[in-house]
């Protein structure tokens, strides 16, 4: 096999799961995929019931990796991968979860029937019972009734639970397994015994009832949560029915009038096609505005709620909706290629990865299992040997109640759950989170250091002020218009940022002849036979032009604070100075202040001159910044920031930004950044908005509250249950005289955990996990 090159990169696939219900089962699908020669990492989620492998291009199939999991006691959906499929045929990721669903539910009534009838057949509290189990052949009828429920409807706890078995991994559905067969065992055993007249240590009665109520309230338990969890999928479901279904393609030759517009499937526009956008309808690709105008509503992509202007030369983005106007467009970027494809699949990849305190939860969970088959064998053996009579019937109890209660399904959801709703929430604010970790890591953000150019300010120079000389100039146009002829030929930043100003003035520059561009100075060149000079206090020193007081003091403030004061003089008269500044952006100064709110100190790390360092960071309230620096500089300034204890974010939108981002802790892209920046980052905004940085703070914490909630809960959960189903109760029930009347559904005549509530108990850990999670989706962030 060749040796994989740039040209071969590792190829990462993502494939449905079936069959997995706890964070054992994660870490057993997990070491599964791992093992196979050739796979490079795989990410398992419970909660998307997934599994993203990454494997050397040719080293793996898929038919590999479905044997390996499948050895496990598993089944991994080979016909369905997110790799190079074209994003408006990738598949829902709510498909699965409503098979599993519906396969739950089948499960669900067969076992839910039997229990009723076997409730209602042996129930000792119902009169017609003890007349009807007097009958010799009535526990046989209960045991044909019980045998389906325990066979087919628990059918895939056995095969999953036998395949952890034979593999020496044990996982949860090895626990019900076990827990049901001991009860429907014992029962069965009885049911021999009483035929044969010899029932001795197998009194205590029949429990085909309880296996059956166990394995229903498992079902259901499974029902509830398959059900919440897709909920928790919601915002790529609502990403994905974004993606429009036809285009109306204008042939090539045609004027562009409706009339020529041909509805087809979005599948056949590409690159350079030249589509129609009616009113009201959703961009079908990426593009340029060719002619119209009208305003597009961006929200779905940026989280941004005021429609944006759209005009010739604007770009779109597929899925966004159109307002009232129409529009032409080129397409520039179709299928897979396009924005909302791209974060599709980043959300993708974010809500099936891994967060490493979610690692900690499965080796646990790996570990706990076992664990907990030897406590319940242990307590049982205790039981037996020095219980109450029938001690055989208490140890039985004991055995079912630990292996039911112990299943870790609570633990296995409490990260993934709440990581996937957070990324979703923040997919909805425009907040892109590159993988779990990233959102994890943000949580403990301190120090925050932004860039200043493209992330404070507009990252685009522009007229903020002018000033005219007495007696010479008689408003702000005729200097703008002087400056303009000159400008009109010029590439300058500062040129072009005057030509803005005078359109917006409805200007028109005079003609202008022999243009000479002075570095580093400024213009010169003739205006109506007339020398026009524009450019700084030395370009007109050098030309022999007087400047004055007045305007020097002037030009001597706008530097001050930072801007760029461009002297305009006509025929050896100055007629006045343009200071020419980037502005800060208009939501800036609230950004840095809710970023403090929070506590957090925030750095401005720029290579721009100090002066103009000093008024960006005044004017938008930050106390600490550091001007002059090299893009080597920055990351230094981050690395430094770090060995001093803090945890940073960097915030940037520009490729000299690309080194500082790589080094933070956690790296933030500004909407408009550069690719570069966007690859160096850990979480993408769509949106120029230093605000939403905030916001990623705040849902990055809240998602690891709740995560913390979740895990303390299934800790918790496990930790004061256990040892009660282990029978720890029956020895105070015991001093006290006996177990209290209003107590005796839940812990019988001696104090022994009814393994019903044990199943109940469990089903609710983990639908109550969920649910915790589903809160961050109306969480205020």
């Amino acid at each position: 096999m060749n040796a994989p090159t740039a040209e071969t990169p590792n190829i990462r696939r993502s494939y449905p799961v079936a069959g997995m219900t706890c964070a054992a089962c994660v870490h057993h699908v997990g070491e599964a995929l791992r093992g196979v020669d050739g796979v490079l990492g795989a990410s398992v989620n419970l909660a998307t019931a997934s599994a993203a492998v990454e494997h050397l291009p040719g080293a793996v199939d898929a038919a590999m990796l479905a044997q390996a999991v499948a050895a496990a006691g598993y089944r991994l959906d080979t016909t369905v991968s997110d790799a190079g499929a074209d994003s408006n045929a990738s598949a829902n990721p709510n498909d699965a979860r409503r098979r599993e669903e519906r396969a739950l539910r089948t499960r669900l009534l067969a076992a839910s029937a039997g229990a009723v009838i076997l409730v209602l057949g042996s129930f000792p509290a119902l009169p017609w019972t003890d007349g009807l189990l007097s009958l010799w052949w009535y526990p046989l009828l209960l045991w044909a009734i019980a045998t389906p429920v325990q066979l087919w409807a628990a059918g895939p706890f056995y095969a999953a639970g036998w395949a952890g078995l034979r593999r020496g991994q044990p996982n949860m559905h090895t626990l019900i397994a076990l827990g049901t067969t001991v009860a429907y065992g014992y029962s069965a055993a009885a049911v021999i015994a009483r035929l044969m007249g010899a029932t001795g240590w197998l009194a205590g009665g029949l429990h085909f009832d309880m296996a059956a109520i166990i394995i229903a309230l498992i079902l259901l338990g499974r029902w509830l949560e398959a059900r919440a969890l897709g909920r928790t999928s919601d915002a790529i479901v609502r990403l994905m029915d974004l993606r429009p279904r036809t285009a109306h393609l204008i042939a090539a030759g045609a004027d562009g009038t409706m009339a020529d517009a041909v509805a087809v499937p979005v599948e056949q526009v590409a690159v350079g096609d030249t589509v129609l956008v009616r009113p009201g309808e959703q961009v079908p690709v990426d593009g340029v505005v060719q002619s119209g105008a009208s305003a597009v509503d961006e929200s779905s992509l940026t989280g941004e709620s005021m429609p944006v202007d759209k005009a010739a030369g604007a770009a779109v983005y597929t899925g966004t909706l159109n307002g009232t106007g129409a529009f032409t467009m080129t397409a520039t970027r179709v299928g897979d290629d396009t924005a909302l494809a791209q974060v599709i699949r980043l959300v993708e990849e974010a809500q099936g990865s891994a967060a490493p305190v979610q690692r900690l939860a499965d080796r646990v969970a790996a570990k706990f299992v076992p664990a907990v088959g030897v406590v319940a064998l242990a307590a049982a053996a205790l039981w037996l040997l020095l219980g109450p009579a029938p001690s055989a019937q208490y140890a039985m109890l004991t055995l079912v109640a630990v292996f039911i209660i112990a299943c870790p399904c609570a633990l296995g959801l409490a990260t993934p759950t709440a990581i996937i709703v957070g990324v979703g929430r923040g997919a909805e604010r425009g907040i892109l989170m590159r993988n779990a970790a990233a959102l994890e890591r943000a949580h403990s953000v301190d120090t925050v250091a932004v860039d200043k150019t493209g992330t404070l300010t507009i990252g685009q120079p522009a007229v903020v002020a002018i000033v005219t000389a007495d007696g010479i100039a008689d408003d702000d146009a005729a200097v703008i218009r002087s400056a303009m002829a000159l400008e009109q030929f010029s590439e300058h930043p500062v040129g072009r940022a005057v030509m803005r100003y005078g359109q917006t003035l409805g200007l028109t520059p005079p003609p202008a002849t022999d243009f000479a561009a002075q570095k580093g100075a400024g213009v010169t060149g003739q205006v109506d036979g007339q020398p026009v000079v524009v450019g700084n206090a030395n370009l007109l020193s050098q030309s022999g032009i007087a400047i004055g007081d007045e305007l020097d003091a002037a030009a001597g403030r706008m530097a001050a604070q930072g801007q760029t004061p461009l002297f305009v003089a006509q025929d050896g008269q100055t007629l006045g100075v343009i200071a020419v500044a980037d502005t800060v952006r208009p939501n800036a100064p609230a950004a840095v202040s809710a970023l403090q709110a929070q506590g957090v100190r925030v750095v401005m790390l720029t290579g721009d001159r100090p002066e103009v360092a000093a008024a960006v960071a005044a004017a938008c309230g930050i106390d600490e910044y550091r001007a002059g620096l090299l893009p080597a500089d920055k990351a230094a300034a981050i690395s430094a920031l770090r060995a001093a204890g803090r945890t940073v974010a960097m915030v940037g939108d520009g490729v000299n930004d690309a080194p500082a981002l790589a080094t933070a802790d956690v790296g933030i892209a500004m909407g408009g950044g550069a690719d570069a920046a966007r690859e160096s980052a850990d979480i993408a905004l769509m949106r120029d908005d230093l605000s939403a940085v905030a916001t990623a703070l705040r849902l990055s914490r809240a998602t690891m509250r709740t995560v913390r909630q979740n895990l303390f809960w299934a800790f918790f959960y496990n930790a004061l249950l256990i040892p009660v189903a282990a029978g720890a109760l029956y020895p105070v029930f015991a001093a006290l005289g006996g177990v209290p009347p209003g107590l005796a559904f839940f812990f019988g005549d001696a104090g022994f955990l009814n393994p019903i509530l044990a199943a109940l108990a469990m089903a609710f850990s983990s639908v109550s996990v969920v649910g915790n999670s589903l809160r961050l989706r109306t969480a205020r962030i």
